[in-house]
């Protein structure tokens, strides 16, 4: 009977990595008169028009309770393409509070927004962001989570006598992990207000590797990476949820990404984390 010889992948995701043809990967795409008729993208900002290129006085901003009580327009002064944009990264930023005021990666989100300012389409990947993802995966314990799913696996097929885990046991591994529920950021509270859930909440693609094993009469220990990535970008479908173009965030987040006046370019967000599982004999 043959041993697996390591390292090796024992799971990737359908959803395939370094996918840029998927649409919340598009960017400057949408003309002024598609984002207002099909998602009712009018008042976007309190600060600034973005279609007229002005400053929002207080009887334009749709957040004040004078909004439209003289009728017609009153915008402050024009602003250049530019201006507009920082404004509105500025109210972005703003406006990712509620999402991101407690734990150590409350900061994550504005990094990652500064680095879709730079509009390089460049992939992001950060310390924080890793540690985040690590302690997602030690710390879930929701029903067949994916490390006691693969640490459960493990136990089943490991040969103590040839002090390895069968070459033909992998597919029964890569099975087990299918139906095991993959780690998102996506808890009923904490990843709502620590920032994870609004920085990367969907996890777009999965690849877990075993990097090592070792084997011994007294029992068994291994070392798996968790490689992820998502698509810091909006699609369709999300602006259309009401959970998102409610929020003042998350239009102002497309029109930058979408509108063909600015076309900020989305990017992936890489994440990497190693864990160790082991087991008794």
């Amino acid at each position: 009977m043959t041993n697996a010889v390591f390292p090796q992948t024992i799971f990737t995701t359908q959803r395939r990595f370094n996918d840029y043809s998927t649409n919340d990967m598009r960017y400057g795409d949408m003309s002024e008169e598609r984002l207002k008729r099909e998602f009712g993208l009018n008042n976007i900002s309190n600060i600034v028009d973005p279609y007229t290129l002005s400053r929002l006085s207080t009887f334009d901003n749709p957040q004040s309770r004078f909004a439209g009580s003289r009728g017609g327009s009153h915008r402050g002064r024009s602003i250049s393409i530019h201006e507009c944009a920082e404004y509105l990264f500025k109210e972005l930023q703003a406006t990712a509070l509620p999402y991101a005021f407690v734990g150590p990666y409350r900061n994550l989100i504005n990094e990652m927004l500064t680095h879709f300012q730079r509009s390089t389409g460049s992939p992001f990947t950060n310390a924080q962001l890793n540690a985040a993802w690590l302690e997602k995966l030690l710390s879930d314990n929701s029903v067949k989570n994916t490390k006691s799913i693969i640490e459960s696996t493990l136990a089943l097929f490991i040969n103590f006598e040839t002090r390895g885990l069968p070459q033909k046991r992998l597919k029964d591994i890569t099975s087990a992990i299918s139906g095991s529920v993959l780690p998102k950021f996506n808890s009923s509270i904490l990843d709502k207000i620590n920032g994870m859930g609004i920085s990367v909440h969907d996890v777009h693609a999965i690849k877990i590797e075993i990097i090592n094993m070792h084997v011994n009469e007294r029992g068994w220990k291994a070392s798996v990476r968790f490689t992820g990535q998502d698509h810091f970008g909006l699609d369709t479908e999300d602006i259309r949820k009401k959970k998102f173009n409610q929020f003042q965030f998350f239009k102002i987040w497309f029109v930058l990404q979408r509108f063909s006046r600015f076309g900020f370019r989305p990017f992936l967000t890489n994440m990497e984390a190693v864990i160790e599982i082991k087991g008794e004999h």
